[in-house]
């Protein structure tokens, strides 16, 4: 499994507006975001991924510090509605009960190109709030080659899990939609109904079944997306 998977047994517990909130005991943790580094791969069009050296305590420094220069939409990231809606919410309002809770991961096998309604409604969604769409793709998303020819969620996919009331989609590649559609139909229909979309996830070595998403994206005002750290969690 290319995401690193993590073991602990203590319950936890987070204060926030003088409130504690508890969790159950968590004893797995998939770490299902894939890594950004310097030259990695990105949707073409979208901006490179720069990374190099600010200070450096080897050249005198009296610290390391590095300069980092990317896209909003690069390696494991959240879409918000304004990616396609000009006036549309920005990532940083997206609700956090969306990005975080119960979720649902779906498997199909290697020869599904394309995710269909007829594909979804064999798999049982009643109820299910968070989508995680796993395909041939979780196979290839840490290579440093961009792949065309990835599975993606097809419109009438988008309008079925619209007609369920998801909170939200994750796919385990870079769009959602079929790379250079010409219509972006898959994306307007989930963002125009509020759906958070979040793109290249890596599901490899994960069984599909029930967990606990978590996915946080960083809070940059006012922006179209973020990067994010996604994990998977099952007690």
């Amino acid at each position: 499994m290319t995401g690193s998977e993590q073991y602990g047994g203590e319950q936890c517990e987070f204060a926030h507006a003088g409130k504690i909130t508890q969790y159950p005991t968590v004893t797995r943790i998939f770490d299902v975001s894939v890594p950004v580094m310097n030259g990695g791969v990105v949707y073409p069009g979208n901006p490179e991924i720069r990374i190099e050296p600010h200070s450096e305590i080897s050249k005198g420094a009296g610290s390391n510090l590095s300069r980092l220069a990317f896209g909003s939409h690069t390696g494991t990231h959240v879409d918000a509605p304004s990616h396609f809606f000009d006036g549309g919410g920005t990532v940083d309002r997206l609700p956090l009960s969306a990005l975080i809770g119960p979720a649902r991961l779906i498997a199909f096998p290697d020869d599904v190109m394309s995710v269909t309604a007829e594909h979804l409604r064999q798999v049982e969604l009643a109820k299910v709030e968070r989508v995680l769409i796993r395909t041939r793709n979780s196979w290839f998303v840490t290579d440093r080659t961009f792949h065309p020819d990835f599975t993606f969620l097809a419109p009438d996919g988008a309008e079925y899990l619209v007609s369920l009331g998801v909170k939200l989609v994750g796919v385990d590649y870079f769009s959602v939609e079929q790379f250079h559609s010409g219509h972006h139909r898959t994306h307007r229909t989930l963002l125009e109904h509020a759906i958070v979309i979040v793109e290249g996830l890596d599901f490899t070595g994960i069984d599909a079944g029930d967990y606990t998403f978590c996915c946080l994206p960083l809070r940059l005002e006012g922006l179209d997306g973020a990067p994010a750290r996604a994990v998977l969690m099952r007690s």
